[in-house]
C-alpha cells in the first residue's frame, strides 16, 4: 500500500526518516523553500490561505496533487505513536505501524481529547469566538442538514478528536477534504474576521478540528483510535490558568444548537 503521512511544519525540525512520511511546509506562498520539504504552493493550492488555515493548506495541497493509497496528515512535533513508554521518538509510526493500523480499519484517528468540565462548544467559546460556530451551523444547516444531528451531539459532548490529524485510505481522506473545504470555504464566505488576533484568525483550522467527529457520525464511519506523542513541552500549568481565565470571563453564552 502506498501511503503517505505528510508532515505539516512552517520551520526546520528533524523529524523521522521512514519513507512513509513527507514533509510539506505550509504556508509556502511568499517564503524562503526549506531544503528536504515540499512547498504547499504547487500545483492546486491555497498556500496563501495559511494564515487562516493553518496546517489545511497542506492537507489541501496534498489531496489535490499527491497519488496514493493512503493519506494522512500529522504535524512536526505531533504524530501517531505506538504503546509504550521510553523515547518519543522511537514510539513514532512507521510505515508498518500505519498498514497494520490500516488493515484494522479504514480510518484511524488519536485518541480523543476530553475536556470533563466543558462540552466541546464551551471549551470553544471560551478559547474563540462563539459567532465562529453560529456561522458554521447554519452553512450545515443548509449544505448538509443530514449532518445537523450529529453536529449538535457532538458540541454537547465532552471529548472530541483534536489536531486534524489522522491517516485514512484514499476514498475516505477524498471524501472527507471534499466534504471539509466545501464548509470552510462557504463559511469563509460569511464570517467577518477582521478585528481578530492573529490567533484567532487561524478560524478555519479549529474548526475543522471539531468538524472531522461531526463527519463521521453522519457518514456513520467506522475508525480506530491510536495513541499520540508530542515532541515538546505542552506546558500545561500555562494553559491551565489560561483556560480558568477565559472560563471566568464571561465570554461564554448560549449553548450552541440556536439557529
Amino acid at each position: 500500500m502506498d501511503i503517505k503521512l505528510i508532515i505539516a511544519a512552517h520551520k526546520p525540525y528533524t523529524l523521522p526518516s521512514d519513507g512513509v512520511y513527507l514533509p510539506v511546509r505550509v504556508g509556502a506562498e511568499g517564503k524562503a523553500p526549506i531544503a528536504g520539504f515540499s512547498p504547499d504552493n504547487t500545483g492546486d493550492n491555497i498556500s496563501a490561505l495559511n494564515p487562516y488555515f493553518c496546517e489545511l493548506t497542506g492537507l489541501y495541497w496534498a489531496w489535490r496533487n499527491l497519488d496514493c493509497d493512503a493519506l494522512g496528515l500529522v504535524h512536526y512535533r505531533r504524530y501517531f505513536a505506538r504503546r509504550g513508554a521510553g523515547d518519543k521518538r522511537g514510539r513514532i509510526f512507521t510505515r508498518k505501524d500505519a498498514e497494520q493500523a490500516l488493515r484494522r480499519s479504514p480510518i484511524v484517528l488519536p485518541r480523543k481529547r476530553r475536556y470533563y468540565i466543558e462540552t466541546n462548544y464551551s471549551q470553544y467559546v471560551h478559547a474563540h469566538h462563539e459567532q465562529d460556530l453560529t456561522v458554521l451551523r447554519q452553512v450545515l444547516s443548509e449544505m448538509h442538514p443530514e449532518a445537523l444531528p450529529a453536529y449538535d451531539a457532538s458540541m454537547k459532548r465532552r471529548s472530541g478528536h483534536r489536531f486534524n490529524m489522522f491517516i485514512m485510505k484514499r476514498k475516505y481522506a477524498d471524501a472527507w477534504c471534499e466534504w471539509l473545504f466545501g464548509v470552510l470555504f462557504e463559511v469563509q464566505k460569511r464570517l467577518d474576521i477582521s478585528a481578530y488576533s492573529s490567533y484567532d484568525a487561524r478560524v478555519f483550522g479549529f474548526l475543522a478540528e471539531r468538524l472531522l467527529d461531526v463527519w463521521i457520525a453522519a457518514e456513520d464511519l467506522p475508525y480506530i483510535e491510536v495513541p499520540y506523542v508530542n515532541l515538546e513541552s505542552q506546558h500545561w500549568p500555562r494553559k491551565i490558568i489560561s483556560f480558568i481565565g477565559r472560563k471566568f470571563s464571561g465570554k461564554h453564552r448560549g449553548d450552541g444548537t440556536a439557529t
